[in-house]
């Protein structure tokens, strides 16, 4: 065999073998999640307290499933052990849900805490969701303080 066809037989073996390792990480993906999206925990302007300042203030939750996700009973908290406790609310598939700190009327792409403080420290705090059951399903965790939001 020439040394090109024994270098092009060598990448074809190390593609394969590649794509067969991708596999099953690409299967997991495909099944998808509900996890934390994004923690916006440094709304605009001076800290003041107001509805709208602490409605700036938010995390949000993603549902990359196929499926709706009943979250009756998940809580949200954060380091502080500041609690959100869903009602009867369903995340659909391949939606978003906002959790907003201040007041406001639920809707099914905003949930409001009803607090008239902020709950998300401007530095570093470690948000957590978890099911009813009490069983962790994710933590996503910021330090920094120049940056208003983390994706998670």
């Amino acid at each position: 065999m020439t040394r090109s066809r024994l270098t092009a037989a060598a990448a074809v073996a190390v593609a394969a073998a590649t794509a067969v390792v991708l596999v099953p990480v690409h299967a997991e993906a495909a099944a998808g999640s509900v996890h934390l999206a994004k923690i916006y925990y440094n709304s605009p302007g001076a800290d003041r307290r107001s509805n709208a300042s602490l409605n700036a203030e938010y995390v949000q939750i993603a549902n990359s499933t196929s499926k709706g996700v009943s979250l009756r009973g998940w809580t949200l908290t954060d380091a502080s052990s500041h609690r959100y406790t869903f009602g009867a609310y369903t995340l659909g598939a391949h939606k978003t849900v906002t959790v907003r700190t201040g007041k406001g009327t639920d809707t099914a792409a905003n949930r409001y805490q009803g607090k008239s403080w902020y709950i998300w420290n401007n530095d570093k705090d470690t948000a957590t969701l978890k099911k009813a059951s009490g069983a962790k399903v994710d933590v996503c965790s910021y330090n920094n303080a120049r940056v208003a939001f983390k994706t998670c």
